[in-house]
């Protein structure tokens, strides 16, 4: 991150452009950085001016307590301001959820891209499984203990033990517990995750939402409910894409909404 902005509450947040053309600014999910969305970024170069950032608690980026969900909001304002005034959001997975609702806070968005967000309504667990997610995450934060909450991360996302337990020796660990509690904003983000109809309902900008064809069933109902619940909504389906959604399949649908 070569470019750096601070937020209403006097946070650091850091920043990188790539690209011309309309503005997009990707957010990204949870147990990532802005440079886990670099990817995307570059391929959307020849089309749009696309900025990635790190997030509060991430990466370059500074932290100020208390977290609020408001917080990010305004972290979004401060940076769209740094890059022009205005511009598109898009967001993957629970950074979805953020665009969506800046998109309805009134900031200048002038359109909102969202790539499954895991609003579990139509998984039978419904509520509970994200309440309780919340609830073990808070106990080992509080504890100090970075790697248990990423394992519950991993375990939330379907993750085998077996698996969990291989990333726990690879290379990357480090960098999973390093951001691990920024975790705790996505879940308050997430809050019960359950699709939040009303604020959706108040969102003045087109919304495109996307979902993988090889995702599960409950992330692509989720997606098009997306679509359904805001006034001017979308709903696309990537062929042969899954939750880790390759940029080279996301970039034209992306670049192709934004610039339209």
């Amino acid at each position: 991150m070569d470019k750096k902005t601070t937020s209403v509450d006097g946070t650091s947040l850091a920043y990188r452009v790539t690209g011309e053309g309309p503005t997009v600014i990707l957010v990204s999910g949870a147990m990532s950085t802005g440079l886990t969305l670099a990817p995307l970024a570059a391929a959307l170069a020849d089309r749009c001016r696309a900025v990635v950032y790190d997030r509060r608690g991430r990466g370059a980026s500074g932290d100020t307590a208390p977290y609020a969900v408001e917080r990010e909001v305004e972290d979004l304002a401060a940076l769209m301001a740094a890059v022009g005034g205005e511009a598109a959001l898009f967001g993957l997975s629970s950074g979805g959820a953020l665009a969506l609702l800046a998109a309805a806070s009134g900031l200048p968005v002038t359109r909102a891209a969202v790539y499954e967000v895991p609003f579990n309504d139509f998984l039978p667990e419904g509520p509970e499984r994200q309440l309780s997610y919340a609830a073990a995450l808070d106990v080992a934060l509080a504890a100090g203990d970075r790697g248990g909450a990423a394992e519950l991360f991993l375990r939330l996302t379907g993750l085998g033990e077996e698996m969990i337990q291989r990333a726990r020796q690879s290379p990357m660990w480090p960098g999973l517990e390093q951001v691990a509690p920024s975790l705790a904003y996505d879940a308050a983000l997430m809050g019960d995750g359950l699709l939040p109809a009303e604020p959706l309902s108040h969102v003045p900008v087109p919304v495109l939402s996307a979902a993988g064809s090889l995702s599960p069933e409950w992330l692509r109902a989720g997606a098009q409910a997306v679509a359904e619940a805001v006034p001017d909504g979308a709903y696309a389906v990537l062929e042969g894409q899954t939750h880790a959604v390759e940029p080279a399949f996301l970039a034209p649908v992306l670049a192709d909404f934004v610039t339209g």
